[in-house]
């Protein structure tokens, strides 16, 4: 087993592109972290790095105490499974599986003793004499999986393992995954740009944004607290909406703007101390797309947050509207989302009144990093 340590790892390529800015980041032994962001992130960067395929520019990586960054990917024992499986065409699921310990010169009965434990523990058993393509694309990818396990390696990388799959496989695999790493508790580095995948895969998930680190936490804390605006947006499907406005105090207490409606701000999770630094200041304020419920009655007329909407995704037990953000000039920016039970009749281009609970409001300051939250 193996603690991971990545300490002010910044990487520069040739080019002048900086694909990592001073990033520190431990996986505890045991653990499966996920590495979260959009393409270009630095996300697989990062794990390159750490399998020994990309030296950093700068920092330490260790892996427990010992310093790695001259060695070799040999000399690290760290295996790695990519997205394309990576297997020999011309190697049955056996010998497949069984490279890599040839490679290290292990003796051949301990060879086979090897293979068929990772077979059985795969459901490869009945596969072992077949070539990869005469399997699917599930069973290529558990193959891929095998060949890395057999090793028996301190540290298991994933690079995007589930992206060429189909829905039903991706769930599957992704199972597979989670059952694997909880038999063998070998320390595992995933990297995905799917946050359905980020969210039930880890105990902890570090979400990249070009090169840097925004927010390390559970999925609960991710989605319950973002950091800033980025992770906020980023988490969720759709994201959270977030609304430029201003904070505004009317001798009653503070309150802000969200699409054009004042909310008052009393019961909001926010000390008046923390409120006050910024009176005066525009804020962002986000609210989550489930945060969001069809107004009625005297609520509607009171607090109603009136929109048009522009798009209408029905889920079967819920249904997804979209609605232009408007700025304070007018100008339409990108659309927001409200998810609600699901309503038969809407259709795009009506008119609607939403409203939200002060207590699932955001805020923002004008950097972009959330006002500290209490419970």
């Amino acid at each position: 087993m193996a603690r991971v340590t990545f300490t002010h790892i910044t990487k520069r390529f040739a080019d002048g592109t900086q694909a990592i800015r001073d990033l520190s980041l431990s996986v505890e032994d045991g653990e499966l972290m996920v590495l979260l962001g959009p393409s270009g992130c630095g996300k697989s960067t990062l794990l390159r790095m750490l399998a020994g395929l990309e030296a950093p520019s700068s920092g330490e990586i260790r892996i427990d105490e010992a310093l790695v960054n001259h060695l070799s990917p040999r000399q690290r024992n760290i295996a790695m499974v990519f997205q394309n499986y990576a297997l020999y065409p011309h190697m049955s699921v056996a010998e497949n599986l069984a490279f890599p310990l040839k490679m290290q010169g292990m003796a051949r009965d301990k060879i086979r003793s090897r293979v068929r434990a990772v077979a059985e523990r795969l459901s490869l058993s009945a596969l072992l004499d077949r070539q990869p393509k005469a399997l699917s694309g599930g069973q290529r990818q558990r193959v891929a999986m095998g060949r890395a396990l057999v090793r028996e390696p301190k540290v298991f990388l994933m690079d995007e393992p589930l992206s060429n799959l189909d829905a039903e496989l991706r769930l599957q695999i992704r199972q597979d995954i989670a059952r694997l790493q909880r038999d063998t508790a070998i320390t595992t580095l995933y990297v995905t740009h799917d946050q359905v995948e980020a969210m039930t895969l880890g105990r902890r998930i570090a979400v990249l944004k070009q090169g840097e680190l925004q927010q390390l936490g559970s999925a609960h804390e991710l989605y319950g607290r973002p950091a800033n605006t980025f992770v906020a947006g980023f988490i969720g499907s759709p994201g959270m909406n977030i609304f430029e406005t201003p904070l505004r105090h009317d001798g009653h207490g503070y309150g802000v703007v969200v699409a054009g409606q004042s909310v008052s701000l009393r019961g909001a999770p926010y000390a008046e101390a923390d409120l006050a630094s910024f009176a005066g200041q525009t804020l962002q304020a986000g609210v989550r797309p489930e945060g969001l419920h069809l107004s009625a009655g005297e609520e509607k007329n009171a607090h109603g947050i009136e929109v048009t909407l522009s798009g209408v995704e029905r889920l079967g037990h819920e249904v997804i509207v979209h609605f232009p953000a408007i700025n304070r000039s007018g100008d339409s920016l990108a659309e927001h989302s409200a998810r609600l039970a699901y309503q038969d009749g809407l259709q795009i281009g009506d008119e609607i009144s939403l409203s939200l609970a002060v207590e699932d409001l955001y805020l923002f300051d004008p950097s972009g990093s959330a006002l500290p939250r209490f419970e």
